[in-house]
């Protein structure tokens, strides 16, 4: 169904589209994601024409979107322009103060992106409160709605930040997933499982490619526990290069790897 257009021909909506979602957020909780959103998106932000980057469901408090623009705008280009976009008109009130026209503003919107064509959408712990059966309707809305070129990435992480995972996708569907952790304290890559897309997280069992990564990951861990003495950033870097030996399509370097990412292609792990 066509959306309703008002007379410049921009679409309007009678309302966003989603729900309200528990909002928990923390300072520098997306800073992995930002990071490499930095590194891997920078170009396409770059040859934007209306370098516009969406903060969606940024939750309860408004820090989240202020670190993105800040991160964006020192690492990738200065004109970068970051909108939150809340449900909640409450969180969209209380978000005010924060705002930094032009570079930062507030509004109300769901996944129909408030009538915005963002080269780039963030949305982070959004979906994981969805039905697994609700994820690609809102992928499908979302990148419907990009600049073209456009990006869109999703996922999850933990409360601090310290694990995360997330899709990257175009008007053409995923593209990746990436695993990051801080490897200071991660014990374990199975840890990883905990924190998939709900589009993988219910699928971490035995037949599927994401469970089956996620034991490749573990085992390589295993046999590298004597570099431990090095540090975890080298057991990390080594557990990768293993998984990459073993067969799978490890997309990024090395230099990502030290970071505590990996980051393969979406046919790989896709649910079967």
């Amino acid at each position: 169904m066509r959306a309703p257009r008002s007379r410049t021909g921009e679409a309007l909506t009678a309302r966003p589209l989603g729900v309200v979602t528990r909002g928990t957020t923390n300072p520098n909780r997306l800073r992995r994601v930002d990071n490499w959103i930095a590194a891997t998106c920078g170009d396409a932000l770059r040859a934007a024409a209306d370098p516009l980057v969406v903060d969606l469901g940024y939750g309860a408090t408004p820090v989240t979107a202020v670190e993105l623009r800040a991160r964006l705008a020192a690492a990738v280009r200065a004109d970068v322009r970051v909108v939150g976009l809340e449900i909640d008109p409450v969180r969209v009130a209380a978000a005010q103060p924060a705002a930094d026209p032009p570079g930062l503003t507030f509004a109300r919107g769901g996944f129909e992106l408030a009538g915005l064509r963002p080269a780039l959408v963030r949305a982070f712990n959004v979906l994981r409160q969805y039905d697994e059966a609700e994820v690609a309707d809102a992928w499908r809305t979302v990148t419907g709605r990009l600049a073209p070129g456009g990006l869109l990435v999703e996922g999850t992480c933990d409360e601090l930040g310290r694990l995360g995972a997330w899709v990257l996708l175009d008007a053409s569907g995923p593209r990746t997933l990436t695993l990051a952790a801080k490897l200071t304290t991660l014990a374990s890559p199975a840890q990883l499982a905990e924190r998939l897309p709900k589009a993988l997280i219910h699928r971490n069992v035995p037949g599927e490619p994401i469970h089956d990564l996620i034991e490749s990951l573990e085992a390589a861990w295993q046999s590298t526990a004597g570099y431990a003495p090095f540090g975890p950033r080298d057991r990390w870097t080594r557990t990768v290069a293993a998984v990459k030996a073993a067969g799978w399509p490890i997309l990024d370097r090395p230099t990502r790897w030290r970071r505590g990412e990996v980051t393969l292609p979406w046919p790989t792990i896709a649910p079967t």
